[in-house]
């Protein structure tokens, strides 16, 4: 099986698992690719600060858009198997934030 290839995650001072200036800690390992700009950034605040347009956020219809990232195995997820994770990457089983939820708002129809 072949390794997935990391992508490029935009944002303040991003690490190899996407964690970055504003949001760093052990769980905190999953970029977001952006509807607006179809970038990913290791989160609304690097986008805020970085892409120069507003944020839109994903209509629940295009839900099974691959625009989520996991930091540790490099794996990109829909967004329903990110919502459905119970917040924990299906495919390597790392933990992933549930503050993270907080913020689905900034992201996701609801």
């Amino acid at each position: 099986m072949r390794e997935p290839t990391p992508l490029i995650v935009h944002g303040t001072a991003v690490n190899a698992r996407t964690q970055c200036t504003h949001w760093h800690s052990e769980r905190d390992i999953i970029a977001i690719k952006f509807r607006c700009c179809g970038e990913f950034y290791a989160c609304f605040e690097c986008h805020t600060e970085q892409a120069g347009h507003p944020a839109q956020t994903w209509p629940r219809a295009e839900f099974e858009a691959a625009a989520i990232y996991c930091g540790s195995c490099c794996t990109t997820l829909t967004i329903n198997a990110y919502l459905a994770s119970d917040n924990q990457c299906p495919a390597c089983a790392a933990a992933f934030n549930p503050g993270c939820a907080k913020h689905y708002p900034l992201y996701f129809e609801m």
